[in-house]
């Protein structure tokens, strides 16, 4: 879980070392530009929306405890836990993302530089929006519903074909449409002797 006290920035419970320089929330539309041929302008075309993107500068000194570097330490294990492969969404809040109606992230980018001339490190953190993605649920129970209901629909249509038979086509059904040769006046032996001479 992560969220903002006052200029402090917690991440699953622990309290993000150094000094919180800045937070910064973005948005952005998807807008296309298109060519158009004899034309100046360019057409543009909304398309949706960025996932937000969320943005943290903090600044590490040494305290009597630990150096810089062992802070930044502490930021790494934040950001990728020993065998972690994939990055997980994490809850955030804070009264900046809250604006911007973000409640999940994932840390995205963590990097740092550090000066020449001063004891200290500038360290930035990036977290993307989550947002789940419903779309792929939705379609695949779609699918499984749909599919279940053309099952269905299938077999009713075929029970309702067999209700309306034609008449001549029941009673060809019911006539007696002739014998097998291989059955025909013969025992079981002679028959299965018919049957292994037959061409196929």
């Amino acid at each position: 879980m992560i969220y903002t006290e006052d200029s402090s920035v917690k991440v699953n419970g622990v309290v993000l070392p150094g000094l919180v320089k800045s937070i910064e929330v973005k948005e952005s539309a998807k807008i296309d530009e298109q060519e158009v041929e004899g034309s100046a302008t360019k057409p543009k075309q909304a398309t949706g929306y960025e996932d937000a993107k969320v943005n943290i500068e903090l600044i590490l000194d040494d305290t009597p405890t630990q150096t810089k570097y062992q802070r930044l330490e502490a930021l790494r294990a934040i950001f990728r836990t020993p065998g972690q492969s994939v990055p997980k969404p994490i809850p955030i809040v804070s009264e900046a993302t809250a604006a911007h109606g973000v409640d999940k992230v994932l840390f995205k980018t963590l990097s740092h530089k550090a000066e020449s001339k001063k004891e200290q490190l500038s360290v930035s953190l990036e977290f993307w929006e989550y947002v789940p993605t419903t779309i792929q649920t939705t379609s695949s129970s779609s699918k499984s519903s749909s599919g279940s209901s053309g099952s269905s629909g299938s077999s009713g249509s075929s029970g309702s074909s067999v209700g309306t038979l034609t008449s001549d086509y029941k009673n060809y059904l019911q006539t007696s449409r002739g014998k097998s040769p291989a059955v025909d006046d013969a025992g079981t032996a002679a028959a299965l002797d018919k049957v292994s001479q037959m061409p196929y």
